[in-house]
């Protein structure tokens, strides 16, 4: 018996939702301000982050698993991913709106083409060790194209 492999389709409906986002979003709406200092663009830049660590680590790994694999999180994995977040703030702050949100567009692309591509053999070991990679992209995209939404609509 194969892999489940539902998350493919749960990320092309959210790739799509991003893509739909993207394209109507003005410049304007790009440079809007969200919570804790970040603004629209530079949440599609975090989620451009993210899915562009799941290419890197694919890539290292190997859809079949023959690669290096990733180092297991430490036990404190929330702070880890805090701090990262915040020290890639700054740099995603200073791309153009625009560029942030094409960004954000290329890298779930290159992410869902990754995760789709894994082998049955390599989404065995990466839930055995840890769940590495994520191949579900879509819950990371969806909080944060909900919380876009949201703040689109108070403004």
């Amino acid at each position: 018996m194969g892999a489940d492999r539902s998350y493919v389709a749960e990320n092309e409906a959210e790739l799509t939702r991003l893509r739909t986002l993207v394209d109507t979003l003005s410049d304007q709406e790009l440079a809007a301000p969200m919570e804790a200092g970040w603004t629209v663009a530079a949440v599609l830049g975090h989620l451009a982050f993210w899915d562009y660590r799941i290419v890197t680590l694919v890539d290292r790994w190997g859809p079949d698993g023959k690669g290096t694999p990733p180092d297991a999180p430490g036990s404190d994995h929330q702070e880890a991913v805090d701090w990262i977040n915040d020290s890639g703030k700054p740099i995603i702050l200073a791309l153009s709106p625009r560029v942030a949100a094409q960004v954000a567009v290329d890298a779930a692309s290159e992410a869902d083409r990754r995760v789709a591509d894994l082998s049955d053999d390599l989404l065995a070991t990466n839930e055995r060790t840890g769940n590495f990679i994520n191949p579900l992209r879509a819950d990371h995209r969806r909080e944060h194209l909900d919380d876009i939404g949201q703040n689109r609509s108070r403004r």
